[in-house]
């Protein structure tokens, strides 16, 4: 039996993951590693719901990783994100603290949360094409010669089967790469609110973040080089500001189709944790209602229990 060496705090976009995150923090000696793809870029700040306040409780900082790490306009990939999370959690286990991930990426939660080093590798297409025939389950025969598969969603689709295959087939022809990774043991919580209260706060918060000065905030990011189609691939707010920026949308027309791509953006997350919890990871819930307090007992009486 081991105990958790990390927690993960994770929610749909607007939840308060971040709050609740920062308050465990301090209440546990921890220090916190964002999980969030746009994050990582310097000058995305309202855009992105840095909100880099809410990392200071009752004058006490709590410390941050993976925020503001690079450039707007980089392709920061989930190959990176993995590579510097596991350089945070070392350190952050060094200095004799917890990490807590904190974020709502769930490719990025995943990549943490799974246990292998992910490799960027190429694409086979010799390989692709001897494959191509292949059934379902053939290819899950020709798969189980490499290994045993980390996990039932490396050959629940053609697709995932011939790209494990590919990958494995890369490490065979590559073997002084370095696959080690380091043992992880996450207590995972789930913060949500109703489906109709989680639009509620998705629409008030867009609301506050334009009178933020998200407009101006894409237009610094324009006007320091970032080129227009580098802030549309962000997608979500900067896709759309761009578009008004750029006189493509009128502000109603941008207002409303972020607000509906933000709700879909929520939903989108929501399936994307469902799915994980049919993977078998155990993600233990916690009502966005209830008073921090309640919160943190509930947390840290999951976290003193030691892991099934």
């Amino acid at each position: 039996m081991k105990t958790y060496n990390l927690v993960t705090v994770l929610g749909a976009t607007a939840s308060g993951k971040t709050g609740v995150a920062v308050h465990l923090a301090k209440r546990l000696n921890g220090e916190i590693i964002s999980a969030d793809s746009r994050q990582v870029y310097r000058g995305m700040n309202i855009g992105t719901g840095k909100d880099i306040a809410e990392y200071t409780l009752d004058g006490i900082e709590v410390p941050y990783h993976l925020i503001d790490i690079v450039d707007a306009g980089y392709e920061y990939n989930v190959f990176e994100y993995q590579r510097d999370f596991v350089s945070a959690f070392e350190k952050i286990q060094t200095a004799g603290k917890l990490p807590i991930v904190c974020g709502g990426t769930g490719m990025y939660i995943e990549a943490v949360l799974k246990g292998y080093k992910l490799i960027n590798v190429p694409v086979n297409e010799p390989l692709r094409k001897s494959l191509e025939e292949k059934t379902l389950s053939e290819l899950e025969t020709i798969l189980n010669t490499y290994k045993t598969p980390h996990n039932k969603t490396d050959v629940d689709t053609v697709k995932r089967a011939v790209r494990a295959i590919e990958i494995e087939e890369y490490y065979t022809k590559n073997t002084a790469i370095d696959r080690t990774y380091p043992t992880i043991n996450s207590l995972i919580v789930g913060v949500k609110f109703d489906r109709d209260s989680r639009r509620k706060r998705i629409t008030e918060r867009l609301e506050s973040r334009m009178k933020e000065g998200m407009i101006a905030e894409v237009n610094t990011l324009l006007e320091n080089g970032v080129k227009p189609e580098q802030l549309i691939y962000y997608g979500l707010e900067y896709k759309f500001l761009t578009q008004f920026v750029l006189g493509q949308l009128s502000y109603n027309e941008m207002f409303k189709q972020l607000e509906t791509a933000i709700h879909q953006f929520s939903k989108r997350q929501m399936t994307w944790y469902r799915r994980m919890e049919k993977q078998g990871f155990d993600i233990r819930w916690i009502d966005g209602y209830l008073p921090m307090e309640k919160k943190m007992q509930m947390i840290e009486d999951w976290f003193s229990s030691t892991a099934k």
